[in-house]
């Protein structure tokens, strides 16, 4: 899922393997808020969805983000969603459609969109392709063509990644 426009200027792609009900992927988003902001539209930060099974409402938050993200607004879904992780493990669907309505989308849309699975072969894809590359847990970047596993610490991964965006933009 991506938000930006593609441009003449030499760009890079960040995928972060990502799940909308994991702490360590809210701690993260400070990263990828700052890599935002530093590198403005030469580095695009895709959500790619890698829901894990002990975080049960973790599959219906990535459709719904998909869902947002056709809505226009889907990095600003998932960091709303990201910041009340905790939230989410108690009140599940009516937590993500309730954040839908606060950012201005079509929350009936997004109900919708959980009660007929329109995005499961979208999440289940980037499951499929994390799962193929070696992703183990979340958050997970790849960029350069390499993976960056933040499941177990983040310590070092922002300035690792500033480091392979330097060097892709320069090339």
């Amino acid at each position: 899922m991506s938000d930006t426009d593609t441009g003449t200027t030499a760009r890079a792609t960040l995928d972060v393997w990502c799940e909308l009900q994991c702490p360590d992927c809210r701690t993260a988003l400070t990263d990828l808020l700052a890599l935002r902001e530093h590198y403005g539209d030469r580095l695009d930060i895709r959500l790619r969805h890698f829901p894990l099974e002990k975080h049960k409402h973790s599959y219906a938050a990535a459709q719904a983000a998909e869902e947002a993200a056709e809505q226009g607004k889907g990095w600003p879904y998932a960091e709303a969603v990201l910041a009340r992780a905790e939230e989410l493990a108690a009140r599940g669907d009516e937590l993500l459609v309730e954040v839908a309505g606060e950012l201005g989308l079509d929350a009936d849309e997004v109900d919708t969109a959980l009660i007929d699975g329109r995005h499961l072969l979208i999440v289940d894809a980037d499951q499929a392709e994390g799962k193929a590359i070696g992703v183990k847990g979340t958050p997970t970047y790849v960029i350069g063509g390499e993976l960056l596993d933040g499941s177990k610490s983040q310590e070092g991964l922002r300035a690792r990644v500033e480091e392979i965006v330097d060097g892709l933009l320069a090339a």
